[in-house]
């Protein structure tokens, strides 16, 4: 029940954004409708949290990163697929955005900041890149690939 309930919430976040570009305003608009604060956010974080508990999400682990792929592309939130990991204090594998990334950070303890971005959402538009990293505590980061594109490069 649960899974069918996150997967029904990241689906109407997803058919929220629609096509709009990812950009700054998408993140505003986001965090305005679905942010910090809002039943939608609280909903969302306790449905990671289950998720994790039950092992249907971030059912993998590696370099002390939890993580997985809840929601492919075509499915219940569009074009879109999810993913979800769980990162404290960790940096993670060079990756680019080909097509873009939309991510929630959801604090699970201290004060976390994924990359420079503190409890809400964030927006990456396409060709960007990054090692993904969380400092400062401990966070869920949910995010959203226009296509499920993503680049490991290796660096």
């Amino acid at each position: 029940m649960s899974q069918a309930r996150f997967e029904a919430l990241v689906g109407q976040i997803a058919a929220s954004i629609g096509d709009a570009p990812l950009d700054d305003d998408l993140a505003a608009r986001l965090n305005t409708d679905w942010g910090p604060g809002s039943a939608a956010f609280a909903e969302l974080a306790a449905l990671c949290a289950t998720g994790e508990a039950e092992g249907w999400l971030m059912a993998r682990e590696a370099g002390g990163i939890r993580f997985g792929r809840a929601v492919k592309p075509g499915g219940p939130a569009g074009r879109f697929s999810v993913d979800v990991v769980r990162m404290k204090d960790v940096k993670g594998p060079h990756h680019i955005h080909p097509n873009g990334e939309i991510g929630a950070v959801i604090p699970l303890e201290g004060a976390p900041r994924f990359d420079a971005f503190p409890e809400g959402w964030y927006v990456y538009g396409p060709g960007t890149e990054h090692h993904p990293t969380v400092s400062g505590g401990e966070a869920h980061v949910l995010y959203l690939l226009p296509e499920g594109a993503i680049e490991f490069t290796g660096r």
